[in-house]
């Protein structure tokens, strides 16, 4: 029996890897003989540079960028299998962890590390660029990562713009000469899983601002901002990134991405099965196991349960989701392909119980659940 395990990592826990192996251990426990085929999976938020170097046997980097408020900080990066793609986490150089929550200030974080790692792939000689942009501490609409890659954002008087999403608001005028000219050679793929447009009530900065430590207030100030890069953008460069789903992502990032290297956005589980060929990996297979730290209405758009799921179902195979804990009324995920979802969680325990104990949950959870399903194919 070819079993395939393909969950994503418990966020703050365990890594992809290790979710993967702890069900495989479980099973194991029982079918000793099974086929297991594992594939570390990720939706383009956190684990996708693990998940996609590990399947694709490519190698982790390093380089020295600026953070989000300017300090020097050491960020991972991937060169994937084929040694010409690699994978950038926005998250690693402009992340929201990397600035104490007393600091946060998206009038002044900036992108400018994110840029860095662009440039040191392209250093690399890497012709296609998967950048993940979930998690930033950011709302510059990638103002500070295309100066990194050469480009001037200039205010009315001609002077260069200061950092942060707040000085936007002073965009006079954009020069691109200076962008480095390896991009037009090279592919930019962004994991986006958001369709927030740039600006306006369900824009970056109204909606996802204060989790990035904007008041009431500055959440307005910085949409007006937004504005105004969006208005320059289009006159300048001739390209209309207010109204374009997804351009929100990351604090206007994706806006950023589009305008300036020429990126497609893509929901990041589609990227990622892509790219580790999931499909492939699913041919042949009798049974599924997927899974999530946290399985609650968000995991219907665009999250791994329901990326492998849906492609499963393609093929008829059984799938079970294997999670740490279950939120609300999740019914609806059956009928994306789920047939059974199963909590690790052994009973009535505290969250910081079941992470210490996350791996022999999993496996427990695990063997449990092939037990009743060799219970039914029995009968």
């Amino acid at each position: 029996m070819k079993i395939v395990i393909a969950p994503q990592g418990f966020k703050g826990n365990l890594s992809a890897q290790r979710v993967a192996e702890a069900i495989a251990r479980g099973i194991k426990r029982v079918l000793i003989d099974a086929e297991m085929d594992i594939v570390p999976m990720a939706d383009g938020g956190e684990g996708t540079l693990e998940a996609l170097v590990h399947n694709t046997r490519g190698r982790i980097m390093t380089a020295e960028v600026a953070g989000p408020l300017g300090e020097t900080v050491e960020a991972r990066w991937g060169i994937l299998g084929d040694g010409v793609s690699a994978v950038v986490e926005m998250a690693a150089a402009s992340g929201i962890t990397l600035v104490p929550c007393e600091r946060l200030n998206p009038l002044i974080t900036t992108t400018y590390g994110t840029g860095q790692l662009i440039r040191a792939a392209l250093d690399a000689q890497c012709h296609k660029i998967i950048v993940g942009i979930g998690g930033s501490a950011t709302n510059d609409g990638g103002a500070g990562m295309v100066q990194a890659l050469g480009v001037r954002l200039l205010d009315k008087e001609g002077a260069e713009l200061s950092v942060g999403g707040a000085a936007l608001s002073e965009l006079g005028r954009i020069d691109i000469s200076g962008l480095d000219k390896r991009l037009a050679n090279c592919q930019i793929v962004v994991a986006c899983d958001v369709k927030n447009p740039l600006c306006g009530k369900d824009g970056a900065s109204r909606i996802y601002g204060p989790q990035k430590g904007a008041t009431k207030e500055m959440c307005y100030q910085l949409d007006d901002a937004l504005s105004n890069y969006a208005r320059v953008i289009k006159r300048d460069l001739g390209i209309d990134v207010y109204n374009i789903p997804g351009a929100g992502a990351a604090g206007g990032m994706g806006a950023g991405m589009v305008a300036f290297l020429g990126a497609e956005l893509k929901q990041g589980i589609e990227i990622v099965s892509d790219t580790v060929g999931l499909s492939e990996h699913l041919k042949g297979a009798a049974l599924v196991f997927t899974g999530e730290g946290r399985i609650d209405g968000q995991t219907f758009f665009g999250k791994t349960v329901a990326g492998v799921a849906a492609k499963a179902r393609v093929l008829r195979i059984p799938v079970v989701a294997i999670v740490g804990e279950i939120a609300g009324d999740v019914r609806a995920i059956y009928e994306y392909g789920v047939d059974v979802v199963m909590s690790i969680a052994p009973g009535p325990i505290s969250l910081r119980e079941c992470m210490n104990g996350a791996e022999l949950y999993i496996e427990d959870t695990s063997e449990r659940a092939i037990r009743l399903i060799l219970l039914k194919l029995e009968n």
